[in-house]
């Protein structure tokens, strides 16, 4: 059963993304960013609801009021699983992802996420790349949106760490913005690279928010634990906890 819900989910995720990018994308002529990224919330939110019937996947949010509901923000989030890049188009009024640069080379995603303005790294640029995110997530922020970086840089299998990489203090001390920790489970449902998707609940777990002006390692030291200590508890209790829906 695990496995042909995995199949039927799979197969309607990537059909109704290249259906829906491809009918939509004549608009790309006349849409402002504002747009395309109303357009992507959308997408985000009805392959949420695809997980949800096929796959047997739901969500739920803990702390959801410590979101911004507008304004710039820098979200600070556990990355397990490619729903972590989906997820937060429906729970923010204006995400801007920092991805990978290579990921706008991808027909139709890449041309919708471009036009959404998310926030492109060169990982191969070395300093300049850090200059590069930096004057794109100024941008952002004066457009009062909420810039979601995952600090370990890449995806991370349930129970592992990686060493968290300095865009997120950069982010942190040239913004000025307070960072909001967030934690996930979401890898024990939907693996790093796993065609099959596990049903259950996913628990994302939005954390206190951490005040700008703090010293670097001060900062990067609160960030790390606070993450870390949350993913800990949601994958050694299996989540439990309050939910509301996204």
């Amino acid at each position: 059963m695990t496995w042909l819900r995995s199949a039927l989910f799979n197969a309607a995720f990537f059909a109704f993304t290249a259906a829906a990018g491809l009918v939509c994308l004549p608009l790309l002529l006349f849409l402002d960013r504002a747009g395309a990224l109303h357009l992507v919330s959308w997408w985000a939110g009805r392959v949420l609801a695809l997980l949800r019937l096929l796959a047997g996947i739901r969500v739920r949010v803990l702390g959801e009021e410590l979101l911004p509901r507008e304004g710039a923000a820098i979200i600070a989030a556990k990355h397990q699983s490619a729903f972590d890049t989906i997820v937060w188009l429906s729970l923010l009024p204006a995400a801007a992802y920092v991805l990978k640069r290579e990921l706008l080379a991808i027909p139709v995603y890449g041309w919708w996420a471009a036009a959404a303005g998310m926030i492109p790294v060169d990982r191969s640029a070395g300093a300049s790349a850090l200059l590069s995110l930096l004057r794109a997530a100024e941008g952002a922020a004066a457009e009062g949106r909420q810039i979601v970086i995952f600090p370990e840089g890449t995806r991370v299998a349930p129970g592992e760490r990686r060493r968290y990489q300095p865009g997120v203090v950069a982010l942190y001390e040239r913004l000025g913005l307070p960072v909001i920790p967030a934690a996930t489970d979401s890898g024990r449902f939907w693996g790093r690279r796993a065609f099959r998707k596990r049903a259950g609940t996913i628990t994302l777990s939005v954390l206190p928010p951490i005040p700008p002006g703090l010293p670097r390692a001060e900062f990067l030291r609160r960030l790390e634990e606070a993450i870390e200590t949350e993913t800990r508890r949601l994958l050694d209790s299996g989540g439990a906890g309050e939910d509301s829906p996204p």
